[in-house]
C-alpha cells in the first residue's frame, strides 16, 4: 500500500503478546528468508524481542534488544546469534539496550542503567558469524533517564564525530538548560571528547529543546535532519543546526518564533510517532510507531511526502540503509505497547525510492 499526501507549509494534510523464548532460527518460520509481503517488502528474520536498533559491521546487521540487552547478529539465512548481553541494563517502561553504531571495530551503546542512561564501547571480536563483545569502556554517563523520554539513537556523522539523542526524561525544563544532558542532541569524539568545534563551549549540547528525538540522518550535502515525538499536539522533523533551540516545551511543532528552529514538517501523533530515520537517493524515511507506516519525504520538497507499509506490520522502530542499497525496517509489536504478532518482531527489507 502506498498513500500519497500533500502536506501545507505547516505540515497538516490537505484533505485529497506473548514474546517468543528465543530468536529465530533457520526453519522456525516459513516467513524467514527473504519472503515477500504486502509491499514487496521482505522479511528477512522474525522472533525478535522489543528491538530497538540495527547497526552494520560491514556486511552484518546488529540488532539490540530493549529488555533482554542483548546483542544480536544475523545471519544471511534468517537466523539470529547472540554476540554478548550488555552489563548493568535496567530495562523498564521505555528504557533499557536501546541504539547502536559502530566505528573502527568498535560497537557503541546507549542503555539505561540504575539512575542514568549510558554510552559505552566494546571491542568487536572475531568475525562475521563469530562476532562477540569486548570490556566495556564508559564513553558518556550521568544521562538523565526516566521510564518514558530517554531518547537513545546513536550515529557517526559524516564529520567522524559520535552524536548521540538524549529525551527530557520527564523534565520538561530541562531540555531548555543548556548545563543539562537531557532534551538534547549531543556530539563528541567517539571516545566521549567534547569536539573544539562545538557551538557551545566546553559542552556536548549541539542543539537543544527536544522532548524525545529519536531519530537522526545526514544526507548527501551533509544536512542533518532528526525525527521529534511531540506531546498531544504535533511530531516533527527537522533539520538540525549547530546551536539551534527546537522549542520545547516553550512550543511544540510550528510556532513561528524568531527563538525558536520550526520543523520542516509536522503530523498528528496518532498517524506517526516517528522513531528511526535514514536517508539515501535524496528521501528521508521515517519508521513511524503509533502510524504503523514508513513515510517518505522527498528532500527537495519537504513538504511532501509519501507512505508505505501502512498498517502492514505494526508498530515500526527502525529504519536504516542496508551496505546493497536497500532499506531494513525493524517492527516493534512486542514492546508492550500495541498488539504482538505471533512470530515476534520482524525485520523487514523495502526497495528504496
Amino acid at each position: 500500500m502506498i498513500t500519497r499526501r500533500r502536506f501545507t507549509a505547516l505540515g497538516v494534510a490537505v484533505p485529497a503478546a506473548a514474546l517468543l523464548a528465543a530468536c529465530t532460527e533457520p526453519g522456525d518460520d516459513p516467513d524467514a528468508g527473504a519472503s515477500p509481503g504486502d509491499s514487496g517488502a521482505e522479511v528477512l528474520t522474525t522472533g525478535l524481542q522489543a528491538p530497538w536498533s540495527i547497526a552494520f559491521a560491514g556486511e552484518t546487521a546488529l540488532i539490540s534488544e530493549r529488555d533482554t540487552a542483548r546483542v544480536l547478529e544475523l545471519s544471511a539465512d534468517g537466523s539470529t546469534r547472540v554476540i554478548g548481553e550488555i552489563d548493568g541494563v535496567s530495562p523498564g517502561g521505555e528504557g533499557g539496550l536501546l541504539g547502536l553504531a559502530v566505528h573502527e571495530g568498535e560497537l557503541l551503546t546507549y542503555h539505561t542503567a540504575e539512575g542514568e542512561n549510558r554510552i559505552e564501547r566494546r571491542t568487536l571480536t572475531g568475525s562475521a558469524g563469530s562476532y562477540g563483545l569486548g570490556e566495556s569502556r564508559v564513553v558518556l554517563e550521568s544521562i538523565p533517564s526516566a521510564g518514558v523520554h530517554n531518547g537513545g539513537r546513536l550515529a557517526i556523522g559524516p564529520d567522524g564525530m559520535l552524536y548521540a539523542t538524549t529525551g527530557d526524561a520527564g523534565d520538561r525544563d530541562s531540555a531548555q538548560g543548556p548545563g543539562s544532558l537531557s532534551g538534547k542532541i549531543l556530539r563528541m569524539t567517539p571516545d566521549g571528547g567534547v569536539p573544539e568545534d562545538n557551538p557551545f563551549p566546553d559542552s556536548l549540547v549541539y542543539s537543544l529543546g527536544h522532548r524525545n528525538s529519536q531519530g537522526i540522518a545526514w544526507a548527501a550535502d551533509d544536512a542533518m535532519y532528526a525525527s521529534e515525538f511531540g506531546q498531544d499536539t504535533w511530531d516533527e522533523l527537522n533539520r538540525i543546526e549547530a546551536g539551534g533551540n527546537y522549542g520545547w516545551p516553550a512550543v511544540e511543532g510550528v510556532a513561528d518564533q524568531e527563538d525558536y528552529r520550526d520543523p520542516l514538517q509536522q503530523w498528528r501523533p496518532e498517524e506517526a510517532s516517528p522513531s528511526g530515520i535514514a536517508i539515501t537517493g535524496g528521501h528521508l524515511y521515517l519508521a513511524n510507531l503509533r502510524g504503523q507506516r514508513l513515510r517518505v519525504v522527498p528532500l527537495t520538497d519537504p513538504s511532501t511526502s509519501t507512505e508505505l507499509l501502512v498498517e502492514e506490520h505494526g508498530r515500526l522502530r527502525d529504519v536504516v540503509v542496508a551496505p546493497d542499497g536497500s532499506l531494513w525496517v525493524l517492527t516493534n509489536t512486542t514492546d508492550g505497547r500495541g498488539d504482538p504478532a505471533e512470530e515476534g518482531d520482524k525485520i523487514l527489507r523495502v526497495a528504496a525510492q
